[in-house]
């Protein structure tokens, strides 16, 4: 990323780093949309294992984690060998939900690309139900969570 160009939203977490590809793109030769929802995704997970909700807790609790809600903002398009970074924040934590920001940069210039607001569930797998967050997670997910105005 140029020294020059500063991430959109102070206090965020790297989450993810990767490259466009070829077969990353529309018929536009832009990076697709699905694309877009591919990459938040791979970084929201090392934002949940950096409160505690890891691989290793979802499988020997069976929990896991559902998105209920997705927004996002395209700002600028992506195309074929551009880099990318992926940053993400936790905006508020309920009993069982988590409300989370990501914004996508271009990893050469530090231009956000996009945008993105979700709400994500703490599930019982077995039951199928929405569910408390233990109460070390929630305590880490409250300590990290930074106000967030959509702009």
């Amino acid at each position: 990323m140029s020294q020059d160009a500063a991430p959109a939203l102070p206090g965020l977490l790297e989450t993810y780093r990767g490259t466009v590809y070829p077969r990353h793109l529309d018929h536009m030769d832009h990076m697709n949309v699905a694309v877009y929802v591919e990459k938040f995704d791979e970084g929201v997970w090392h934002l949940f294992a950096a409160i505690g909700l890891t691989p290793g807790y979802m499988r020997r609790e069976n929990r896991g984690m559902a998105a209920v809600e997705m927004n996002i903002r395209y700002m600028r398009e992506l195309c074929a060998g551009d880099l990318i970074v992926v940053r993400s924040g936790i905006t508020k934590v309920t009993g069982k939900s988590l409300h989370l920001v990501q914004e996508m940069l271009n990893g050469e210039t530090g231009e956000v690309a996009a945008v993105e607001t979700a709400v994500a569930v703490h599930l019982d797998r077995a039951a199928r139900r929405a569910t408390p967050f233990p109460e070390d997670i929630a305590a880490r997910a409250r300590d990290r969570a930074a106000p967030y105005a959509e702009g």
